[in-house]
């Protein structure tokens, strides 16, 4: 029987920690406040792959492969196939842009084994960002245009979902289905002040109203004085959020 999804679930605490020590401490603190772990690349560089068979170890979250992978679709597809061995892992990510191939190989390595996740536009990137780097005014003025856009790629090519800000989780979710995943980073609770590269954020209520299915949030946890605590705070804002 499939567990009721609990307020605390939706939390996914970033391990962009340089050494596995910390990481693990972190782990320890966290685990039962939180419903996932992600390992990205400076923690994945650092420990490698063992890291991820540890945090399985410890507790019982779930584990969110976030390397963004983008290369040519061949070389793609055997590095989900071989992610999609590791025990524990969910979900990982691979960049939406300009090849559905590399998509669809993407998901075709993954074997139904883990949720293939594309990466719309990162939360750091603001519409300026984009104008600057060249892409289209359409997009420049309206960075959810370009989400839109690169996450119909991503459910044309049998992703699982595609992690995307706040801002746009419920256009998502309206277009694409409530089945279609959204992993939503750049959340900043009202209570934490922190400024930071993060552009396009929102509160964690603000997010699963919007039809957030997991939040990642870093900083608001990590760079509390009781990281616990604050995860707890968090689960408890995303309950009242839920309950309307």
């Amino acid at each position: 029987m499939k567990k009721e999804k609990v307020p605390s679930d939706y939390i996914v605490f970033p391990l962009d920690l340089p050494t596995v020590d910390k990481a693990m401490d972190y782990v320890r603190r966290l685990s039962g406040k939180v419903g996932m772990f992600k390992v990205g690349l400076e923690l994945f560089i650092a420990a490698g792959p063992a890291i991820l068979e540890t945090i399985r170890k410890t507790g019982n979250a779930k584990i969110f492969l976030d390397l963004k992978l983008h290369d040519i679709p061949a070389t793609v597809g055997r590095a989900m196939q071989s992610a999609a061995r590791w025990d524990g892992v969910v979900f990982a990510t691979v960049h939406c842009s300009v090849s559905p191939a590399m998509l669809e190989q993407a998901v075709s390595g993954s074997g139904g084994k883990i949720g293939v996740l594309g990466v719309t536009v990162l939360t750091s990137v603001s519409g300026r960002d984009l104008g600057l780097a060249g892409f289209d005014p359409v997009f420049a003025q309206d960075p959810s245009a370009l989400v839109m856009k690169r996450t119909q790629m991503a459910y044309d090519a049998g992703c699982a979902g595609v992690v995307c800000s706040g801002l746009e989780a419920g256009a998502v979710k309206a277009r694409f289905g409530k089945s279609f995943v959204t992993m939503v980073p750049g959340i900043r609770p009202a209570w934490s002040g922190l400024e930071d590269d993060q552009k396009r954020v929102v509160t964690p209520a603000a997010a699963v109203q919007n039809g957030a299915d997991y939040l990642v949030i870093g900083r608001p946890i990590r760079d509390s004085d009781d990281p616990a605590a604050a995860a707890e705070k968090i689960a408890l804002e995303i309950g009242r959020a839920l309950a309307g």
